[in-house]
């Protein structure tokens, strides 16, 4: 396993950690129906998330290869919002209240939901095609597909993780655990929102030696 496929998973992982439409859709299939129905949800949100991603970095490793210098644009951009979005987490507190998914019986009816809930969110669909795309696009053509694996695995791991955890749990999640997950997903978003300063001045460095 490679640093540069550590690398994407682990800025999957700061990216879809967050609660959100897709991970309170997992989580509440996993605890109304348990394991292994809850899988058929895993698998779709996972699914979506992986043609989102791949979707992005080909455009976006399009666009990098005709414009040299949109590297430089994407880096800056992607550590401002990445920043932005470690602020956030870091700044969430209690709401007195979590929303689960309403128990869904029918493989369809899963299939159909989780495909709605990750391809009509559009805070999903920026994180997927616009930062992790552009991530995977700003990496060297040598590391571009190991660190595409990584952030792809993410998802795969974090839906599935939290299915089994759900089921395990079976309608134990408070606010307090929310918070922290938030929190830990916003210091590794800030890390790395720095990891990409560093590697613009990096590039700017070498475009000017």
């Amino acid at each position: 396993m490679s640093a540069t496929f550590l690398t994407g998973l682990v800025l999957g992982l700061g990216l879809i950690v967050p609660i959100g439409a897709q991970n309170v859709f997992v989580f509440g299939q996993g605890l109304a129906v348990g394991m292994p129905r809850a899988l058929w949800a895993v698998v779709a949100a996972a699914c979506c998330d992986t043609i989102l991603i791949v979707a992005g970095a080909a455009g976006a490793a399009a666009l990098v290869t005709k414009v040299p210098g949109l590297r430089y644009v994407l880096l800056v951009g992607g550590a401002a919002f990445l920043g932005f979005l470690g602020v956030r987490s870091l700044r969430a507190k209690p709401s007195g209240e979590v929303e689960t998914a309403r128990e869904v019986v029918s493989v369809k009816g899963v299939l159909a939901r989780t495909a709605m809930v990750s391809l009509l969110n559009p805070h999903a669909i920026f994180d997927t095609v616009v930062v992790i795309g552009a991530a995977i696009a700003a990496q060297r053509q040598d590391t571009r597909l190991s660190f595409a694996l990584g952030t792809v695995s993410a998802s795969w791991l974090w839906f599935l993780v939290l299915a089994v955890a759900a089921a395990g749990l079976r309608g134990i999640l408070t606010d307090r655990r929310r918070v922290w997950f938030d929190r830990a997903s916003g210091v590794v978003l800030l890390v790395f929102s720095a990891i990409l300063l560093v590697e613009f001045v990096n590039a700017i460095r070498d475009a000017a030696g």
